[in-house]
């Protein structure tokens, strides 16, 4: 490095710990030697996230949040705006890619135990995070103002009148109006452009809470145990390698994979079959037509499919709300369910696998059945695997303290 650098940097240095915070958290951090594709997905989410508020943004300076305006709006966006189409597919086909990436993500962290001590809090922030990208999602879902838009936030906001007593208020308190109207898609798309702004903060402080207890690996082993020092420092653990430039190297190879798929569905096939984007949408909300089926969005089908599987009690789908919400719910108690004593899927025994791939399969099931029209067969399953979604939580206590584990290794496999 040249001497006028050196200077420059030692300038910035004293003001702000530029250097300081690159050798935290890239180039001195060190991460497992082990970690394989499934680690791909925490720096997917952070590019996805990136890509929706760049789009987010573009799209703003074009769409009227009015009622009479919104849908001739996101029309003048697709036909008129230069490459507004482009930046209208990134957003919607963007937002599916987020939520994969992060059920994928999510789905890491229960295969290798990454929500065990001392990840606990981790994975609860990561949880909020959950919580904060569905609440954006929701807000954003009203804004085409299409049939389905429409008509799906009507569902969907009507299920706070379903509270006992502070119901109906509540109900008129997050539309702003009696119905859900201009005031409606005014608060939402104010909170659908603050929210990512959470999400950053969020974020910022996963990321923080990651780099001070350590990434986890496949094992399930902490790399900070054990034999101390290696070929690039005496205080790094001997099965870490720095973050950079091993894993932003194998990082970007993810972001290319990603990338070309995600290029892939947003030219030729952007409304993926119409679940990505659904047809009902590419027609203006009428208030006095109702769609033939309503559903929710993809991502927040499992939740509505466990919302029908449940029967009204006392005229009431309050039943049906708490079991929806307690299914995000009980994900912050995870960490504590789990008793086996191995972190990793790689050495715990047949019955907790089992579970698990029930589990998957449940949840997949669930997605598939909330998009389905509403039928006593379909009801009968989607109570089934809502069953089956909840006893992979509370019997895990049970059946991973019985569950006979593999022996765990001293050191990290290669």
């Amino acid at each position: 490095m040249s001497a006028e650098k050196t200077e420059n940097l030692s300038w910035i240095d004293k003001r702000f710990p530029l250097t300081e915070t690159w050798r935290a958290h890239l180039s001195e951090y060190f991460a497992p030697k082990n970690l394989n594709f499934w680690s791909f997905f925490g720096s997917l989410a952070i590019l996805t996230l990136v890509m929706q508020i760049v789009t987010g943004i573009w799209l703003a300076m074009n769409y009227k949040p009015d009622a009479t305006l919104a849908f001739a709006s996101v029309e003048y966006i697709m036909r008129d705006v230069d490459w507004g189409w482009l930046i209208r597919y990134m957003h919607s086909t963007g937002a599916s890619a987020f939520f994969i990436v992060i059920y994928m993500h999510m789905f890491r962290a229960l295969l290798w135990g990454s929500y065990r001590k001392p990840r606990e809090l981790l994975w609860m922030i990561g949880v909020v995070i959950y919580l904060a990208m569905m609440a954006t999602a929701f807000f954003g879902y009203l804004l085409p103002w299409g049939q389905m838009s429409y008509w799906g936030a009507q569902v969907i906001v009507n299920l706070f009148a379903a509270v006992p007593v502070i119901g109906d208020d509540l109900s008129v308190w997050v539309r702003g109006d009696y119905v859900i109207s201009d005031a409606t898609l005014n608060r939402f798309f104010a909170f659908h452009f603050l929210l990512p702004f959470v999400l950053v903060g969020l974020v910022f402080l996963h990321i923080v809470a990651l780099h001070h207890v350590g990434s986890n690996n496949p094992d399930g082993i902490e790399i900070k145990q054990g034999p101390k020092g290696n070929r690039w420092s005496d205080k790094a653990p001997a099965d870490g390698i720095p973050f950079h430039p091993y894993y932003t190297v194998k990082d970007l190879m993810g972001v290319v994979v990603f990338l070309a798929l995600f290029s892939v569905v947003m030219f030729f096939m952007p409304t993926f079959g119409g679940i990505f984007l659904e047809a009902p949408n590419f027609q203006p909300a009428n208030p006095m037509q109702t769609p033939p089926h309503i559903a929710p969005v993809w991502y927040f089908t499992p939740f509505y499919a466990m919302l029908r599987a449940i029967p009204p009690m006392w005229n009431s789908q309050f039943p049906g709300v708490v079991v929806m919400f307690g299914a995000i719910l009980i994900l912050f108690a995870l960490p504590w369910l789990d008793r086996s004593p191995a972190k990793s899927m790689r050495y715990k025994g047949p019955i907790f696998k089992v579970a698990t791939a029930v589990f998957a399969v449940s949840f997949v099931m669930l997605a598939w059945l909330g998009m389905q029209p509403a039928s006593d067969f379909y009801t009968l399953l989607s109570q089934i695997f809502t069953g089956l979604y909840f006893a992979f939580f509370l019997l895990m206590p049970i059946y991973s303290s019985i569950d006979k584990t593999k022996p765990v290794p001293e050191r990290v496999t290669s």
